[in-house]
């Protein structure tokens, strides 16, 4: 299972770093577009891919410990109390999330039953970004309870890892 999640949250990142590949390469051929006398818009495209990129990106970024904490209480947290503190923060956090994955999913789904279609150059179906978002969402839950999990079972969890070697501990 271990395998199977860090696999996805290591797919997820890729596949955030490949939609930040997408804006340049959007970007590159709206200006080479506008150098050869055509008309290319990369701006609704660009906000698509940003999108996809910025959502998909959370779990690997919150398990990598990229994500901002609360470190100056944590830190000075000891034992049962820390282990409290950091169990309420993965679950409140998760439930958030949770909560969100739920309406981006309905409002995907609901975009693609309404066959919404955005009002740019480009006629892009609104639930394939949209899609994205709530694939994004829907891991951060994931890695959100993972991490809830490993603490309860008095392991670090992914993002304390990289915290301390940032912290040269």
């Amino acid at each position: 299972m271990r395998t199977f999640l860090n696999g996805l949250y290591k797919a997820s990142g890729l596949a955030a770093a490949m939609f930040m590949a997408g804006i340049g390469l959007a970007v590159l051929a709206q200006v080479f577009g506008r150098m050869l006398g055509m008309t290319a818009d990369a701006t609704e495209l660009s906000g698509f891919f940003m999108a996809a990129a910025t959502f998909l990106g959370l779990a690997y970024t919150f398990r990598d410990g990229g994500h901002i904490r609360i470190g100056l209480l944590v830190t000075r947290l000891e034992g049962r109390a820390r282990k409290a503190f950091e169990l309420w923060s993965c679950l409140v956090g998760a439930g958030l999330a949770a909560y969100t994955s739920v309406y981006a999913v309905i409002f995907a789904f609901e975009s693609h039953e309404f066959n919404d279609i955005s009002p740019g150059l480009l006629a892009i179906p609104f639930w394939i970004p949209q899609a994205g978002m709530a694939a994004g969402l829907v891991i951060l839950t994931v890695a959100l309870l993972d991490a809830a999990w490993a603490v309860a079972h008095g392991r670090k969890a992914g993002y304390e890892r990289n915290e301390d070697a940032v912290l040269g501990e």
